[in-house]
């Protein structure tokens, strides 16, 4: 009914306004030197070459060449310049830039201060300015000088931004855009002397960890921002429940003793996932608190506004609804995850009083359910150990002597040559082209720089950015009457370079060649000391196989295991917007023309490439925190883990043990926990069971973890056989899936979820949801 309202006087002039408003697009990086504004200088040089009328004002090259290069050609409009503190300052000409009236306008220095009389104190004044009149403005800006980062900045880092915008300021952008750049790059231009200028008096900016942590805050800033627009994109397509790209915590805690453990360990979770956390309370209404009840009351509240989370306060249904309410509160705020308590309640209590647990595991909808172990039952043990004192790693292992394996890896290491990954939320993004000019400036400062792969697909800026370097010719194989081409790593090996160039990571080689996938071959390549830069689309990656089928429909079937990514030295996310992406594909320069209508109506929908945008901003941040982490900083954004986790996973034959091994991996990976993977067989194999198991088992060694085959006498002993060998590895997490059981399933051999929950108090169990894409098919397949 809305679309045929009239509009109001209001709402008509708003429209009108907006039609006459020029456009902001924002470039936001970590710290200076990110390459914003060479960045920024690029895309004005593109919008030069299309026609449009575009000028620079105010800003900074001093001392960077590669920025100057970038500018070259531009029209330049002479800033206002003055001094403060000593130190040069330009402000924009508001007069002059409105009188030359350019289309765009390029400046740096968003949160830049204006001289004293200036006609508006900031620079973020002077753009809306510029904006009101029609002209577009392209601007820079580090994460720390946003005044919503500011004080997290200062606390994770000591430093403390001269000047800022508001909180608000990206909104007001039609598009941001994230530069990222590892530190180890930032660092290197430094070095040699690739920047100078008065933003590098703070020294604490340089320090490598702190890079790292402003780095993660920007991913993480520009994610938050990107699931705003992909959960709009989703209403106005009338999709529902989680996308799958972030993740929300909700839990259920009741006003007893143990609620606040519920909602501690509920923040874990939300800090080591990078989620929201939401706190819910059911109380009768009308009905007084004890007084016990009414300080636990106030203790949680407490507590979840400390930490961090959403606090509500529902009216208590009865308990045979209580599930329901949960499970419909969780998806009314598109949560990932419930976490709850385990029951203590025998069987018959459980059939006479009903089971909230159990309830809501039989009404998951695409939600997980995380129940909290009550290790008090068994031995008294606290959800959360002591922290460990910071003197907990003894001198001693300073002197230690390595073992020979030891020593043989170290060796290995050291040999090895370095590994950088380029990774994109999409194809088109830039990731070769980067490679590419990275490769070329490395050639200029005399290091040996070859290519040994290439995929070019016809782009044409691409093609361009190979410049100078050498192209090892590709081996020729014969496959079935057919020539195909593969990268030759013998050749490359002969060469002997410092670094090779090689495209396309998640690529499968030719069957028969001596390695399976390119990784392998990049792998070998590192092995004899020569360093590797490659590229690869986040869609790519194993463990997101899943996130990805669920966020775009499209089961990715090239994947790398993600300890490849983490064996890289460094690892930099290329950031496009999917305006900027789809106008590419467009135009022709990512696909060819007979190809784009089918591409922009399938896999580059704008909402699939909101949400792999996401999902990359996430990943790479993730990353960050890990190397953060790796680097034995005290501070974590997401906060430290401090117990020691063991992961057990328990797997059926049918179609989603691999979502649950992947999900096992996430967990484990995320946690720093060993895990292991079990499927417990009674009698001996039938059909292809043999075959399944082990490509269940290679999919867990792939991802790093141990797989193993358990006997059980009967289907009603396999519970015993999984959890007497969980306590054995002295599993602190349980994790299976959703089971879909038959009522006579149920009555003959009873449900094995609830079995395991009611035999696992002492672990945390972690139920997970059958996928969205999993429903519908079964559904279609009840329909038919």
């Amino acid at each position: 009914m809305d679309n045929f309202r009239r509009k109001t006087p209001e709402e008509i002039l708003l429209s009108i306004s907006d039609i006459h408003r020029g456009r902001l697009k924002i470039y936001i990086g970590a710290v200076s030197g990110s390459g914003k504004t060479y960045h920024m200088l690029r895309e004005g040089q593109t919008l030069r070459e299309q026609g449009i009328d575009v000028v620079l004002c105010a800003i900074s090259m001093e001392g960077r060449p590669e920025t100057m290069e970038q500018a070259g050609g531009l029209e330049r409009v002479e800033s206002i310049e003055w001094r403060k503190d000593g130190l040069r300052q330009q402000d924009l000409p508001l007069d002059d830039l409105v009188a030359r009236n350019p289309e765009v306008v390029l400046t740096d220095g968003l949160a830049h201060r204006n001289r004293p009389g200036a006609l508006y104190p900031t620079r973020l004044e002077d753009i809306k300015f510029l904006l009101s009149k029609g002209i577009s403005v392209l601007a820079t800006v580090n994460v720390y000088e946003l005044e919503g980062v500011r004080e997290l900045a200062r606390k994770m880092t000591g430093i403390v931004a001269e000047h800022t915008v508001p909180t608000d300021t990206l909104e007001l952008a039609d598009e941001v855009r994230l530069i990222d750049a590892t530190p180890e790059t930032i660092l290197n231009r430094l070095e040699e002397g690739g920047m100078k200028g008065s933003q590098w008096h703070e020294r604490k900016v340089l320090e490598r960890g702190n890079i790292g942590v402003l780095r993660e805050l920007a991913l993480r800033l520009v994610a938050e921002g990107v699931n705003e627009s992909l959960e709009k994109h989703r209403g106005e397509m009338g999709m529902t429940g989680p996308s799958g790209a972030d993740e929300r915590i909700l839990v259920s805690a009741q006003y007893h003793w143990n609620g606040s453990i519920y909602v501690r360990r509920g923040q874990q979770i939300a800090d080591r996932l990078s989620g929201d956390l939401f706190v819910v309370s059911f109380a009768a209404p009308g009905k007084v608190l004890s007084k016990d009840a009414a300080t636990f009351r106030r203790s949680i509240i407490k507590l979840a506004e400390k930490v961090g989370g959403t606090f509500d306060e529902l009216p208590f249904p009865g308990r045979r609804k209580l599930a329901q309410a949960l499970i419909r509160y969780g998806i009314d705020r598109k949560v990932t995850r419930i976490v709850l308590g385990h029951s203590k309640h025998s069987r018959w209590q459980e059939f006479w009083q009903g089971s909230v647990l159990n309830d809501a595991v039989s009404r998951l909808q695409g939600i997980d359910l995380f129940v909290v172990a009550d290790r008090a039952e068994r031995d008294g043990e606290r959800i959360f150990p002591v922290k460990r004192k910071s003197d907990a790693r003894q001198p001693v292992e300073l002197y230690r002597r390595p073992s020979p394996q030891e020593m043989e890896r170290q060796i290995r290491k050291a040999r090895r040559g370095r590994f950088k990954v380029y990774i994109g939320a999409a194809p088109g993004v830039g990731k070769t082209y980067s490679m590419l000019r990275e490769g070329n400036d490395l050639l200029r400062k005399h290091i040996d720089v070859v290519i040994g792969l290439l995929e070019l697909h016809g782009r044409k800026e691409t093609a361009d950015q190979v410049g100078d370097l050498e192209l090892i010719p590709r081996k020729i194989r014969t496959y079935r009457g057919t020539e195909l081409q593969e990268m030759d790593t013998e050749a490359v090996i002969r060469r002997m370079p410092d670094l090779v160039l090689v495209d396309e990571l998640a690529h499968t080689n030719v069957p028969q060649s001596v390695n399976k996938k390119r990784y392998e071959d990049i792998l070998e390549i590192l092995n004899a000391g020569i360093s590797v830069i490659s590229t690869v689309n986040v869609q790519h990656l194993e463990s997101l196989n899943d996130a990805v089928e669920q966020l775009t429909g499209v089961r990715v079937r090239e994947t790398v295991p993600d300890s490849i990514l983490r064996l890289a030295d460094e690892v930099e996310l290329i950031d496009v917007t999917p305006q900027t992406l789809r106008q590419r594909m467009k135009e022709g320069k990512i696909y060819g023309m007979d190809k784009v209508d089918q591409a922009l109506g399938h896999f580059f929908k704008t909402v699939n490439l909101i949400a792999l945008r996401e999902l990359a901003l996430r990943e790479i941040a993730d990353d960050v925190d890990e190397r953060l982490e790796a680097w034995e900083r005290v501070g974590s954004l997401r906060g430290p883990w401090r117990r020691e986790e063991v992961i057990f996973v328990c797997v059926k034959l049918n179609q989603h043990a691999e979502r649950i091994i992947r999900r096992g991996f996430r967990i484990a990976y995320r946690l720093k926990a060993r895990w292991h993977v079990a499927y417990i067989r009674c009698g001996s194999a039938v059909g292809d069971e043999e075959a399944r198991i082990a490509a269940l088992q290679t999919l867990t060694e792939r991802l790093g973890g141990r797989f193993e085959v358990l006997g059980a006498a009967g289907r009603r002993r396999t519970v015993d056989g999984l959890l007497a060998r969980a306590l054995e590895l002295s599993a602190t997490q349980l994790i299976i899936g959703q089971a879909r059981e038959s009522p006579w399933e149920r009555l003959f051999h009873g449900s094995i979820v609830k079995r395991i929950m009611r035999g696992a108090r002492s672990m945390d169990v972690l139920v997970v949801a059958e996928s969205e894409s999993a429903k519908a098919r079964r559904g279609l397949r009840t329909r038919g």
